[in-house]
């Protein structure tokens, strides 16, 4: 790595992770990816190239606590100092959950989702507080500010991220680390075929551009917002719908799109 400011991304091999590594590239940081695959990162690190910033890449399943682990122990080693965390991989999973979904990939999702988060946290944002200097950026979810039936452990694992980072963000609150929570709604991403939901009517409805998400959440954290949404009408419901609906209200709400049968109740 060179003298510039280092941005550690997860999940950064597609999607918005990508799409914030070429944000933070621009602005001349430069970038450690992770992620699960060595041959999506290596694909994307050549994308990348060019930009004139030094660009590693760390293959790890974050699900894992001892990838964690190796992760943490490997920047120590290499000397890496790490000015930005992005704390952006997690996946999603969907179906009837008494009915279809296998517990072995809820609990995964969990892993993933909830575990990997405050693991990385404890690891690397005690040392951008011991340093008083840096900016954190977690990716969350509009999900993560309602109930999700038929995403009902997805839904949840972002709610705990939401909770988490706003007493995470509290606790620091007198040092100068920059938080910032990104929640998106549905974007153009794999998210919904890998979650085993694309052919609901929120799976197969036009979707956010991770470009434009991805520039919402950094143009937030570097501005010093707390939240950013993942477009105007995910703000809303966020915002508004969310916050004057009770907890039923917006259950049924969300069953609507997320049901296995949504797609015939256009």
């Amino acid at each position: 790595m060179s003298n510039k400011k280092l941005a550690l991304i997860t999940g950064a091999s597609n999607g918005i992770g990508f799409e914030l590594a070429k944000l933070f590239a621009k602005d001349d940081y430069d970038l450690l990816l992770v992620s699960r695959g060595q041959e999506k990162l290596e694909a994307a690190k050549k994308e990348l190239a060019i930009f004139n910033v030094s660009i590693t890449t760390f293959a790890a399943d974050l699900s894992k606590y001892d990838d964690i682990i190796r992760l943490k122990a490997w920047v120590e080693q290499q000397g890496y100092i790490i000015n930005a965390l992005v704390l952006n991989a997690g996946q999603g999973y969907g179906g009837d959950f008494l009915q279809k979904t296998e517990l072995a990939r809820e609990l995964e999702l969990i892993r993933l989702n909830v575990d990997s988060y405050v693991h990385l946290s404890k690891l690397f944002i005690k040392d951008l507080v011991r340093r008083n200097e840096g900016s954190v950026l977690m990716t969350s979810s509009v999900s993560g500010t309602a109930p999700i039936p038929y995403e009902a452990v997805y839904g949840a694992s972002k709610a705990f991220v939401n909770s988490f980072f706003y007493a995470l963000r509290n606790e620091i609150k007198t040092t100068n680390i920059k938080m910032t929570l990104l929640m998106p709604g549905a974007t153009e991403t794999n998210f919904f075929k890998n979650a085993d939901m694309a052919e609901t009517k929120v799976g197969s409805m036009k979707k956010d551009d991770p470009a434009e998400v991805a520039y919402r959440g950094y143009y937030a954290l570097m501005s010093g917002h707390e939240y950013a949404y993942g477009s105007d009408e995910v703000e809303y419901e966020g915002d508004v719908l969310n916050r004057i609906q009770s907890e039923s209200q917006k259950a049924q709400r969300h069953r609507l799109i997320s049901h296995p049968d949504s797609t015939l109740n256009k």
